[in-house]
């Protein structure tokens, strides 16, 4: 395997690995290897530095980044986010009484307005059996932090 330092014409940076540099060569050329921001098809190798390996025992100052392989992904996040961002701003939080919620403003126990909150898997199945109309909102990657 071999790690290339790339850079497309606009400018972005990312990095890839390849078989060797003829799998590198072929890719390029059939137009494969794309930039991870802006998908350009025009990327080019970067002046490196060798890979020097440090002893066992010191501690590494390489930080690493992820970038999505994609620009389709990362546009899909960002929708994502913002399909997040609209549900929190209009409507109401009610937190693990989502499911009793739901059902009040179903049955017109409750005046009709958007909830989000927090359920079981087995309670949305129910619901959704009722005839409740639910929809789970994306996790995305920070919500795990």
């Amino acid at each position: 395997m071999i790690h290339y330092d790339l850079i497309c014409d606009k400018g972005h940076a990312f990095d890839g690995w390849f078989r060797n540099s003829a799998a590198y060569d072929e890719q390029a050329g059939r137009g494969l290897v794309t930039c991870t921001q802006c998908g350009s098809t025009k990327v080019e190798k970067q002046l490196m530095a060798p890979g020097i390996p440090v002893k066992s025992n010191r501690k590494s100052d390489q930080k690493m980044v992820a970038a999505p392989a994609d620009p389709r992904l990362a546009e899909l996040m960002t929708m994502m986010r913002e399909m997040r961002r609209h549900v929190e701003e209009n409507a109401e939080y009610v937190g693990d009484r989502f499911a009793e919620e739901a059902r009040k403003i179903h049955y017109e126990e409750s005046d009709a307005r958007g909830i989000y909150g927090n359920t079981s898997p087995d309670e949305a199945k129910a619901l959704i059996e009722e005839g409740i109309a639910v929809h789970p909102l994306p996790r995305l990657p920070e919500d795990g932090n």
